[in-house]
C-alpha cells in the first residue's frame, strides 16, 4: 500500500530521498561523514526497494544541467586565469588516469568477457559519467541497450565510495592542514589588515603600491591636520599619517618603507573620513574594475577591501567587482549616502534571481550540449546536458556581463540554485540506479564486476592523490578536486569541499571538468568499437 501509494507521487518521493539522504549524510563516524552525497544512496535503496520508484528522467537531467551551469559562472573567473598557470599539469593528470582507466577497462572486459556494451557501461560507471553512457546507448540504436546501463549502475555507486574512501584515508594518513597546505602553495589569500604608519622620507602613493607587489595599498592621508583618500600620484611628505592596508607581512614592508608605524588609529577618527560596509547590488557595475569607476574624482572616496564569499580582498585598481561583493569604502561622511546610492547596497535585490539571465544561460549551453559532431567512420558525439551548460557557465561566468545583460548571479542565490541541482541529481540517478543494482548484485557475474569495480576504482583514486599531492605537489584541496573532476562527480566534489573547508577542490573540478567530459565521452564510444570487434 505505501509503495504503491509512493509509486504513484513521484514528487513524494523526490523530497522523501532528499530528507532521509541529507539526514543520512550528516552521521559522522570517526570524522568521515557523505554530507549532501548521502542523497544518492538513499536514492539507490529506494531504487532497490521497488523499481517503481525510480524518478523520471527530468529530475536528474535538470539537476545535473542545474548544477553545472551555476558552478560555471562561479568559478568562470578563476578557471580562466588559471588556465593561464598550473591548470595544464592539472589537465594532463585527469586525462592521463582517463586514460589508464580505459586500457585498464579493456583488460577487464576481455577477462570477464563483458563485451562491447558491458564494457562500454563499465568504463562509464567506474568514471561516473551519464552523458558518456548516453552516448553509449544511443549509439547501441536500442539493441542491447540495457547491457551498458547494468554494468553502469554496479560500477557507479563503487566509485563515488571509492574515492570518498581515499580522500579520507589519505588525509589522516597525511595528516592534511587544509589552510596551511593551501597557503604553503600560495594559493589562498591571506588575512587582511591595517595599521597607520608615519612618513619619514618624500615618496609617491604609488611608490608604495610598487614595492609591495600590489600586496599592500595606501587608503588614507593626514597632511596638516587634514584626512583625504590617498590618490595614485599623489606625494607624501615627511611628517604625514597613512593608513596602509594590506597582508601581514606587505603592510610591515611598506611601514618600513614610508618610515615607522605611529601609535595613533588613524581610521578611529572618522570627523573627515567615514568608515562602511557596502553591498554591491547595483548590476550595472558588474564586470568593471575599481579604476573605471574614478570614485575619488566622483566623490572623493576609495575602497580599501573586498569581501566576496567568505574572504576578504585587497582592493587593488584591477579588481573586478561582482554581484554580492561587500566593498570597505572610505568616504567624506556628508558623501556616504551617494556612493551608497551608487552601489546599491540592498542585500533584498541580491536575493532576488534573474530569471532571463538564467534561463538564458541554460538553454545556450543545453543547445551547446545537443549539437552533434560527426566523427569519422560514420559516428558522432555531443557533449550533452553537462558538458554544455558547463562550458557555456564557465565561459558566461568568465564574462560575467553581455552589454545590458548580467550573467553573473549573486554569491546566495547561486549556491541555492546549485545545492537544489546536486540533490535533484543525487536523487534523480540514485533511484535509477537502485533497482539494477539490487538485481545484478545478486547474480554471479554482477559480484565480480562489482569487485573489478571496487579494485580498479580504488586503485585510481589513490593513484590520482599519491600522484598529485606528492609527486606534483598540489595543494590536497586541488588534488581532490582533480579527482572529482576527471570523474565529473558532483558527489565527490561535495564531499572533498566539506572535508578542505576551502574552495579549491571546485578550483581542481572546474578545470579538468571540460576536458575529462569531452575525453569520456569520446573513448566511450571507441571503447564501445574496440570490445565489439575484439
Amino acid at each position: 500500500m505505501v509503495l504503491d501509494t509512493l509509486a504513484h507521487n513521484p514528487l513524494l518521493v523526490l523530497f522523501l530521498v532528499a530528507a532521509s539522504g541529507y539526514l543520512f549524510g550528516r552521521i559522522s563516524i570517526h570524522g568521515f561523514r557523505l554530507g549532501v552525497a548521502g542523497v544518492l544512496f538513499a536514492g539507490i535503496a529506494a531504487g532497490a526497494l521497488d523499481a517503481r520508484l525510480s524518478l523520471p528522467d527530468i529530475v536528474y537531467l535538470l539537476g545535473l544541467a542545474l548544477f553545472v551551469y551555476t558552478m560555471g559562472l562561479s568559478t568562470g573567473p578563476v578557471f580562466v586565469s588559471s588556465l593561464r598557470r598550473a591548470g595544464l599539469r592539472w589537465n594532463i593528470l585527469a586525462l592521463a588516469a582517463i586514460a589508464t582507466v580505459a586500457g585498464a577497462v579493456v583488460a577487464v572486459s576481455w577477462l570477464l568477457g563483458l563485451g562491447g556494451p558491458k564494457g562500454a557501461g563499465f568504463f562509464t560507471g567506474v568514471l561516473t559519467n551519464t552523458p558518456a553512457l548516453a552516448a553509449v546507448v544511443e549509439k547501441l540504436h536500442g539493441h542491447d541497450a540495457e547491457l551498458p546501463v547494468v554494468a553502469y549502475s554496479l560500477a557507479y555507486p563503487v566509485s563515488v565510495i571509492s574515492s570518498m574512501i581515499a580522500i579520507s584515508v589519505l588525509q589522516r594518513l597525511w595528516r592534511i592542514d587544509y589552510a596551511a597546505d593551501s597557503a604553503a602553495a600560495g594559493i589562498v589569500d591571506e588575512q587582511i589588515l591595517n595599521a597607520t604608519a608615519e612618513v619619514r622620507r618624500p615618496l609617491s602613493v604609488t611608490d608604495v603600491i610598487r614595492a609591495s607587489a600590489s600586496r599592500a595599498i595606501i587608503g588614507r592621508v593626514r597632511h596638516n591636520e587634514h584626512d583625504a583618500v590617498a590618490e595614485p600620484d599623489q606625494r607624501l611628505e615627511p611628517g604625514d599619517l597613512v593608513t596602509i592596508v594590506g597582508t601581514p607581512k606587505a603592510v610591515a614592508d611598506a611601514t618600513r618603507l614610508v618610515g615607522e608605524a605611529s601609535p595613533q588609529p588613524l581610521d578611529a577618527d572618522r570627523s573627515h573620513l567615514d568608515v562602511r560596509r557596502i553591498f554591491m547590488s547595483n548590476p550595472k557595475l558588474v564586470g568593471q574594475c575599481i579604476d573605471e569607476l574614478q570614485l575619488a574624482d566622483r566623490f572623493g572616496a576609495a575602497i580599501t577591501r573586498v569581501r566576496r564569499e567568505d574572504t576578504d580582498m585587497l582592493a587593488e585598481g584591477h579588481t573586478v567587482l561582482e554581484l554580492g561583493d561587500r566593498i570597505r569604502v572610505v568616504a567624506p561622511p556628508e558623501r556616504m549616502k551617494e556612493v551608497s546610492r551608487y552601489f546599491g547596497d540592498s542585500y533584498r535585490e541580491l536575493g532576488e534571481l534573474n530569471i532571463a539571465s538564467l534561463s538564458l544561460g541554460l538553454a545556450l549551453g543545453l543547445l551547446v550540449g545537443a549539437l552533434s559532431i560527426p566523427l569519422p567512420g560514420g559516428g558522432h558525439f555531443s557533449i550533452g546536458f553537462a558538458g554544455g551548460p558547463l562550458v557555456v557557465g564557465l565561459l558566461l561566468g568568465a564574462r560575467r556581463r553581455t552589454g545590458p545583460l548580467v550573467w553573473q548571479l549573486p554569491t546566495a542565490v547561486n549556491t541555492s540554485l546549485r545545492q537544489i541541482g546536486l540533490v535533484l541529481f543525487l536523487a534523480g540517478i540514485g533511484t535509477r540506479a537502485g533497482h539494477s543494482f539490487a538485481s545484478t548484485i545478486t547474480t554471479g557475474g554482477g559480484w565480480l564486476i562489482l569487485g573489478s569495480a571496487l579494485v580498479l576504482c580504488l586503485v585510481t583514486a589513490f593513484s590520482v592523490l599519491l600522484v598529485g599531492h606528492k609527486l606534483l605537489g598540489l595543494p590536497m584541496g586541488v588534488a581532490t578536486g582533480v579527482l572529482a573532476g576527471l570523474s565529473t562527480q558532483p558527489a565527490t566534489l561535495v564531499f572533498a569541499s566539506e572535508q578542505s573547508g576551502n574552495g579549491l577542490p571546485e578550483l581542481g573540478y572546474a578545470t579538468v571538468f571540460p576536458a575529462a567530459m569531452l575525453t569520456k565521452i569520446l573513448l566511450a564510444q571507441l571503447l564501445l568499437s574496440v570490445l565489439i570487434v575484439s
